[in-house]
């Protein structure tokens, strides 16, 4: 496969952010086995952005013959507080999150699955982490912690300024402690990945290629939800804004038709958001079942028809509620088979009875 291919695969939606492409060029052109990463704390059910986004994009790496890491980082939920801060649940829940991967259809042959808590005994990684630790600001770190899901302002404790210092002595040790090539992770990992560049710089270290994804849409994105509060990213601690891997047919036509989506509008638009980054991604086409007074059945062949169509009101927002429900059932179908038996059931109803904690 020629660079440019590999490019093209990398900067498919859901990418939104390449630092630098000139950099990823030159990667992919100087080095044959090039490695990236993505981490996850495992803290509750996965959702179209963690079981969906990820797998597509992880596929994309994949195919463009990139290893790549997927990093279960349990001690990261521990010190986030997540699950109660159980870490036989949240191994448990690292475990499910591998099964979901597994069903939603991950080229696992080109990935390897890693743990916090066997890197972090790794020799060299306190070494590296204080070396972090002495290489930047109080100011800079506080302004990372955002990466934890939490504001600046609700920082208290230690632990969330340790977070970001672990987060990117990762990106330096993993890969058998040669660091990775590339980190491949939401835009709400951002900070820490540019700060990792940074400190890269000033320790001589491998500085990685920082590509992000953009973030799937909640299904009230857009909507103001108080006087300052805009519902933004599908998260699963707010299960109304999020459709999950093993929701039933039933669980998503509900959640879907009452998803924030208005005529005519594009801009936050969860409908629209699911459509480009996940249907057309796994479909080369999407049926609007319209009633025949409103023109009658139509498709679309790509997102940018789909678009086009919805801006100019030849789609009405009940008609493009229906056709992606029932893409996103198609999808899911398969995904909730596999959690109804052996294993995976276990682990499933393991983390479904568990409380989650923001």
């Amino acid at each position: 496969m020629d660079i440019d291919r590999k490019i093209e695969l990398i900067k498919l939606p859901p990418t939104e952010e390449i630092v630098t492409e000139n950099e990823l060029r030159e990667l992919l052109e100087s080095q044959k086995h090039a490695v990236a990463y993505d981490g996850f704390e495992p803290s509750g059910l996965m959702h179209l952005g963690t079981g969906l986004v990820r797998t597509i994009k992880t596929n994309d790496f994949v195919e463009a013959g990139v290893t790549f890491i997927l990093y279960i980082a349990d001690w990261f939920a521990y010190l986030n507080r997540k699950l109660g801060g159980d870490m036989n649940l949240i191994r448990k829940a690292g475990e499910y999150f591998i099964e979901g991967w597994k069903a939603a259809g991950m080229k696992m042959d080109g990935v390897k699955i890693v743990w916090a808590s066997d890197l972090i005994k790794r020799e060299g990684y306190w070494e590296t982490f204080l070396q972090i630790s002495r290489s930047t600001t109080m100011k800079r770190v506080l302004r990372a912690t955002t990466i934890t899901g939490r504001k600046e302002s609700e920082v208290r404790e230690p632990a969330l300024l340790i977070y970001p210092l672990m987060q990117t002595t990762d990106i330096f040790m993993l890969n058998d402690g040669k660091g990775v090539d590339i980190c491949q992770l939401g835009m709400d990992q951002r900070k820490v990945n540019m700060l990792a560049r940074e400190i890269a710089e000033k320790l001589g270290k491998k500085k990685p290629i920082a590509i992000h994804h953009h973030l799937i849409a909640g299904l009230q994105a857009g909507k103001r939800m108080g006087k300052d509060q805009v519902e933004l990213k599908m998260s699963k601690s707010k299960p109304e804004t999020a459709i999950f891997i093993h929701d039933s047919r039933e669980e998503i036509f509900d959640k879907i038709r009452k998803a924030y989506c208005p005529a005519k509008q594009v801009e936050n638009n969860p409908l629209l958001d699911i459509a480009k980054n996940i249907i057309f991604r796994r479909f080369d086409r999407i049926e609007i079942n319209r009633p025949e007074k409103y023109g009658g059945p139509t498709e679309a062949l790509s997102y940018e028809e789909l678009e086009r169509m919805f801006v100019g009101g030849e789609i009405h927002p009940v008609d493009l509620k229906e056709a992606v429900a029932e893409k996103l059932d198609e999808i899911i179908s398969p995904i909730r088979s596999h959690f109804e038996k052996g294993k995976a059931r276990e682990l499933y109803e393991i983390v479904k009875n568990a409380r989650v904690t923001r």
